[in-house]
């Protein structure tokens, strides 16, 4: 599997705090099958979470040489809170994409408003960006009205769900959301959008539940094929 959800990086946001801890998360996650890990941090304009890519590419380096002899590929990103100025923060160099790719993680408000969101991402993907949606099935907005996200596939938006949601860890009306994303065969690619030491058995646990919603090509897809295009080492 490759992850391309985490809040790995030391001490930025409401991620890890310490290379130990992060360091030995990376380590369970390689165990559990994890081949790649792209670490985005938040980043929330006017909040704290606002740690700039230079400071974040000096920390990310430390930890790749702290985790050095663990088998697993790391990669620096951003999960981007929605924003009138990404494109802007991305050409200033503030803020990074997924893997210096074209991917962008972006994620909208759990439970307030943002009124203008849509036309924003289409903004983004006129630019040329690729617009991944973060954990679209937590924000209760598409709860509600679940037809946002056919707007949004229709336009080019792409999808990134959390595992930990097949299983109900965000309540029911998340775990009824993705279970209705994945029979629609609208999830681009899944993530763990890990934060802390867990029990890593859900990842397995959860790879396992998704077998009811898909067959062992299309799993595949989703877990590997599509985020390496991220990666741009697509293997046929």
């Amino acid at each position: 599997m490759i992850d391309i959800h985490s809040h790995l990086l030391p001490g930025v946001d409401d991620g890890v705090k310490t290379f130990e801890e992060s360091v030995e998360i990376i380590k369970n996650l390689s165990y559990r099958g994890v081949s790649d890990i792209i670490i985005t941090p938040h980043y929330i304009t006017e909040t704290t979470w606002t740690s700039p890519r230079q400071k974040n590419r000096l920390i990310f380096a430390k930890l790749q040489e702290r985790a050095s002899e663990i088998p697993v590929n790391l990669y620096l990103g951003n999960e981007i809170y929605i924003d009138r100025s990404i494109d802007q923060l991305l050409k200033k160099y503030e803020i990074s994409s997924l893997a210096d790719s074209k991917f962008l993680l972006v994620e909208l408000p759990i439970s307030g408003e943002f009124d203008d969101y849509e036309s924003i991402l289409t903004d983004l993907l006129l630019k040329g960006y690729r617009v991944i949606l973060a954990h679209p099935e937590r924000y209760h907005t598409i709860q509600k009205n679940p037809k946002i996200i056919e707007r949004l596939h229709e336009n080019g938006v792409l999808f990134q769900c959390n595992l930990g949601s097949i299983l109900g860890q965000y309540g029911h009306k998340p775990q009824k959301l993705v279970k209705k994303l994945a029979k629609a065969n609208l999830i681009f690619c899944f993530g763990s959008d890990i934060h802390h030491i867990r029990d890593y058995s859900e990842i397995n646990k959860a790879q396992k539940k998704l077998e009811n919603y898909y067959t062992e090509f299309e799993l595949d897809q989703i877990l590997d094929k599509n985020p390496r295009q991220i990666l741009g080492t697509v293997i046929k």
